[in-house]
Formats: structure tokens, sequence, C-alpha cells
């Protein structure tokens, strides 16, 4: 082979050896994604993780909305104004409520011991600011509960504390199932509270030791019940059974409402209702129950003796 042939043969070699290799290296380069398919849609998201109702109102903040209070102190003893706003998700005041309970908003004030309570309904001016005209028994912690469903949102409860100046001296309210108002009414509470179980408890309503059975409406119903648990505050929505006008629930004397508690403890129970055109509140101390424990089997022949002597 002459030297012209031998150099054509080298650079043929040298040209196939170049093309080998990009193409290796090309698919050596070649990024490759191993945590998806080769083929077919991507993978979903993951499901979020379960969320568990629970009281409501231990957040100044939620679904987007903050109850903001003009002031969280106040004082003692005083006439005085408490004003507060609800700012939306873009952080401007709500301005746009729709009626719950025949209401806009419906504020609770109570001091952190429970001793002083109050059902309170402000009204709004143009600029989202709710006003109400308010007086407190004495110093301490007060916890307000902004209960409201906004236009368009979901119903919410927010709290918030606000302070009273002075000497504090707790109270703790012991259990009770009879309470009184001014009068002359006495109100009884039956059923328990079962941690995790809805059930009923029902309030019955006398005056002067005779039923009252001629109550009046009051936010669409013939009482209006709220529960705190005791130590957070949590609150709890309770329902009544039944409304007036709808041809069964009756005007008293008896007032009963659904109720589900999520733990065990002691809760607050404040019933106001109207009657002479006047609403009155009574209160409740309930620690939870649960029901009764299954009886221990009998010995054996003990259910035939019983029934022998017991008829």
């Amino acid at each position: 082979m002459n030297t012209a042939a031998r150099l054509s043969a080298y650079g043929a070699a040298v040209v196939l050896l170049g093309a080998v290799a990009f193409v290796a290296g090309s698919t050596l380069d070649t990024p490759v994604d191993h945590l998806r398919p080769a083929t077919g849609p991507p993978a979903p998201p993951p499901p979020a993780p379960a969320t568990h109702a629970g009281p409501a109102g231990l957040a100044s903040t939620e679904n987007g909305y903050t109850l903001v209070p003009a002031s969280t102190t106040l004082p003692a003893g005083t006439a005085t104004e408490l004003a507060f706003r609800v700012t939306g998700p873009d952080g401007a005041p709500v301005t746009g409520f729709d009626v719950a309970h025949d209401k806009r908003m419906h504020l609770i004030l109570v001091r952190r011991d429970t001793a002083d309570f109050q059902h309170l309904h402000p009204t709004m001016s143009g600029d989202g600011t709710w006003r109400t005209p308010v007086t407190l028994a004495g110093a301490g912690t007060y916890r307000a509960f902004a209960d409201f469903a906004p236009t368009g949102g979901a119903p919410t409860t927010l709290g918030v504390d606000l302070s009273v100046p002075g000497q504090f001296t707790p109270v703790a309210p012991a259990p009770n199932r009879t309470a009184t108002a001014p009068g002359g009414y006495a109100v009884t509470l039956e059923g328990d509270l079962v941690p995790g179980r809805s059930g009923d408890v029902t309030l019955t309503v006398t005056r002067d030791g005779a039923p009252v059975t001629d109550l009046q409406p009051y936010l669409g119903a013939y009482g209006h019940l709220v529960a705190l648990r005791t130590g957070d505050l949590g609150y709890l929505h309770v329902h009544p059974d039944g409304a007036p006008g709808d041809g069964s629930t009756t005007a008293g004397p008896r007032i009963t409402f659904r109720t589900e508690v999520p733990s065990a403890g002691t809760y607050r129970l404040f019933l106001d209702f109207r009657h002479d055109g006047e609403v009155r509140t009574v209160q409740f101390t309930v620690p939870t129950g649960g029901p009764a424990s299954a009886p221990a089997p009998a010995p054996a022949g003990a259910g035939h003796e019983h029934a022998e002597g017991g008829h």
C-alpha cells in the first residue's frame, strides 16, 4: 500500500472513532430523572394531613380573618366603649357580614375565671368598626369572642384577651344543676356532657315554682346557650332543637340543646332566655360524665332467682 493510501485509511479510522466517542458521550451526558416514570402522567402530590375540629375562639386569626381590638385595656366598674374590627385576608376591614341567629355580630365577653359573662351585639360603622357600650364588674383578664359569618366565607369565631387593671381575686364556680335569676326564676339542667359524643341537655324554666310555658323568642330560638371549656375557654357552638313557629317546638318550660364536647373536664354553660320582655341569664358548671358502666356478670342461676322473686 502506498503512502497516500495509508494516510487515507488512517484518516477514516480517526473519523470513525470520533463518531463513536460522540455518540457514547452524548448518551452518558444526557440527564436521567430516576424519580419520574418513563411513561404516564406525573404522580399526584401526597394528600394534606387531616385536620380535627375543636373548640373555637382559641386564636385571634383564623381562615384569613383577624380580630383587632381598638384597645386591649378597659376600666373596671365604669361604663366605657369596646371597639374592634375584623380584618380579612387582604388586611382590610371586613364590612360584609351575614345574619346568623338574628344578628350580624355576637360578642361574648367573659372573665377568665368565668365569674363575669356578657352576651353583646355591637353595631358597625361604615369603616368596619364595631362598637358596644360595656361595664365590667371587676379587674382581671377577659376573653372577647367575636362570633360572625363573613359574607362569602365560613362562620368564624375569633378570640382575644383584654386586660382590666386592679386587684383581682379569682372565683371558682362550684358544680350546679339548678340556677336562679331575679324575678323568681329557676332553671334546672338535665343531661350529661360526654367527651367526643353528641348528646342532648335540657333546661327547664320555672317561675315561683310553676312551669314557664310562654317563653319569647330570642336570637331565633326560645333560648341561646354558650358553652366554654374551663382552663382555656374553648368556645363551643351549641344548637337548640327546633325553632319558634315550626309547629312542633313549644315555648317552654323545656329547652333542649344538642351538645358535643371534645375532651374531658369542666364546662361552663350560660343560658339566655326571654320572658316578659326581658332577657335573663343563668349559669351552670358541669363536669363531663359518661354512660353508666355495664353491670358485672351475674353468677350462674342468679337471673332465674331474680325472676322468681321480682315478679
